[in-house]
């Protein structure tokens, strides 16, 4: 059940118990209290390093206006990123990632489709297998997020790419089962696939009829960074 709906029932039987009627009251506690989100976190035990891509435990999901009807959406299965994690300073922190355009999922395609996405009227994945991204700066907006900016090539094009993270969690390791540290995060952001002269099937001005521009983006991913140091060291 959602945290929120749960917080507001709590606070509205509160005031229901506590003694004379303020019709504000009620309005005036949800208002002010913290979201999930803002509550006091744990502290960050996860030391500062290098970190890699856990593939096992990362999704890459994007979706896009489809004739103005629904959110056609695809999944990237092959790729990578390795993170400068950094909990004392996040605004030293950066990521670099690789996609693989080849590895492109859509859902039950029809025949031929699939082919015509990573051809050169699309993807142009021959020509252009690698999508790249590289941050170029972190500034925290809350105690666990942040505006991560960077650029994207896509298509020998590069552009400026922002998203808003959050930091999940992590530890320092739990040997014998995770032997090295472990960090988890979730991004998501839009970008515009003209910028990057990825212009097939955009619907005419003042339409919904084609494949629109702008493109969102889920990322839900896991890091796993330094050794768990043994004990006594």
């Amino acid at each position: 059940m959602n945290i929120r709906y749960l917080m507001g029932l709590s606070l509205l039987s509160l005031a229901a118990c506590g003694g004379p009627a303020d019709d504000t009251a009620p309005a005036k506690q949800a208002a002010d209290a913290p979201s999930a989100s803002e509550a006091p976190a744990q502290a960050i035990t996860a030391p500062a390093g290098e970190y890699r891509l856990d593939k096992s435990h990362a999704n890459l999901v994007f979706r896009v206006d489809h004739l103005g009807f629904s959110h056609y959406t695809g999944i990237f299965a092959d790729y990578d990123a390795t993170l400068q994690f950094d909990p004392a300073a996040p605004e030293n922190m950066s990521v670099e990632a690789v996609i693989m355009a080849p590895s492109l999922t859509v859902p039950a395609p029809p025949e031929g489709f699939h082919a015509t996405l990573l051809g050169p009227d699309w993807f142009d994945a021959d020509e252009y297998p690698q999508i790249t991204f590289r941050s170029t700066k972190v500034t925290q907006t809350g105690p666990r997020k942040a505006t991560v900016e960077g650029e994207l090539t896509m298509l020998g094009v590069t552009a400026p790419v922002s998203m808003e993270a959050e930091f999940i969690g992590g530890y320092a390791g739990y040997p014998p089962y995770d032997p090295n540290a472990r960090i988890g995060f979730s991004a998501h952001g839009i970008l515009s696939r003209s910028d990057f002269g990825f212009t097939q099937g955009l619907p005419p001005e003042g339409s919904t009829m084609g494949v629109g521009d702008a493109v969102s983006f889920q990322i839900d991913a896991e890091f796993t960074g330094p050794p768990t140091p043994a004990e006594g060291e």
